[in-house]
């Protein structure tokens, strides 16, 4: 068994108390490489902007535990060696059990997600309870929802049908639970396509009426926004230009995430476009070098483009740089 403070992280509890009290949001990148997880973390150490590194329930298995731990160790080592240390939490995004939970947290997470959404409330409440009995005496913070968004929780899931957050039963779970943080549906989606246009052509907004309800009912209690991607049309054509196929894609607008800062969503959580970037950007240095063997011909290029949009979203998005 490994504790978080022995693989070089932290708790993400006093920054999410911390962005509440200070308007800005704490990013949440959620990372399948090596190549992502480094740009992830020079982007954030450079700024000194607060991390959450996420690791989806697919992606621990897909690189399996042990590497998970050794990575973001290694990560936070070179950062530490460069005169540059990153303040990183671990976080297990969409766990569906407490085993998977308590696992995690013997790995070294410094945070845990329970996702009973799909659940009926109380037994969404009952998992909720147990997995945070196991977190906090180990000084891990857990994530529950509550709500379901639409699209797709991981490559190759079905389609979801979307339930707003009730502020009632919001207040209600929090209180029997003792989470740390809420994610919450108010409009956005997983997946490619996060909105939908309305028949008029125009993109509906966020239901920020729902996170003034909670706020009302929960003050000072963090709030989370899944799905929450932008997808920049120049990775979409990128892609398309360099012989790829992405016929539909529609990311959250900037401005709506910037409407949120002030409110009590204090973490937002970004998978998709870390993907589209990496796509796009090995796409264009492959078709610029197509008779290259040598992997770091596109993974240079292809990290340094993730450098500079995990740059901009922690600057001028998130506005969490010089937090830490």
């Amino acid at each position: 068994m490994y504790t978080y403070e022995e693989i070089g992280l932290m708790s993400p509890s006093g920054w999410l108390r911390d962005a509440y009290q200070n308007c800005y949001i704490i990013p949440a990148f959620n990372f399948v490489s090596l190549e992502q997880l480094l740009a992830i973390a020079a982007a954030c150490a450079q700024m000194r902007s607060p991390v959450i590194l996420q690791c989806s329930a697919g992606t621990r298995k897909f690189l399996h535990p042990a590497v998970v731990r050794r990575l973001v160790q290694g990560v936070a080592e070179m950062c530490a060696a460069c005169g540059t240390p990153l303040h990183a939490a671990l976080h297990l995004d969409h766990g569906t059990t407490y085993e998977e939970c308590a696992a995690c947290i013997s790995e070294g997470f410094s945070s845990v997600m329970i996702d009973g959404s799909a659940l009926p409330f109380e037994e969404n409440i009952a998992i909720t309870r147990e997995v945070v009995a196991y977190a906090h005496p180990r000084g891990v913070t857990v994530e529950a929802e509550l709500g379901s968004l639409k699209g797709q929780e991981e490559a190759g899931s079905e389609q979801g049908v979307q339930r707003f957050t009730d502020p009632d039963q919001a207040a209600e779970f929090v209180r029997r639970t003792d989470v740390d943080m809420l994610a919450v549906s108010i409009g956005t989606c997983h997946g490619a396509v996060k909105l939908l246009r309305l028949p008029d052509g125009s993109l509906p907004k966020l239901r920020a009426d729902i996170i003034r309800g909670i706020e009302a009912k929960l003050p000072g209690f963090p709030l989370v926004l899944h799905g929450a991607s932008s997808l920049p049309r120049r990775y979409v054509d990128m892609i398309n230009e360099n012989g790829g196929h992405v016929e539909e894609a529609q990311g959250i607008p900037t401005e709506e995430i910037v409407r949120l800062l002030g409110s009590a969503v204090c973490k937002v959580n970004n998978a998709s476009d870390g993907w589209i970037a990496s796509v796009a950007a090995t796409r264009k240095a492959l078709a610029k070098h197509p008779g290259t063997i040598d992997p770091r011909t596109y993974l240079k290029p292809v990290r340094d483009e993730m450098v500079e949009l995990y740059t901009h979203k922690v600057c001028t998005l998130f506005k969490s740089a010089g937090r830490v």
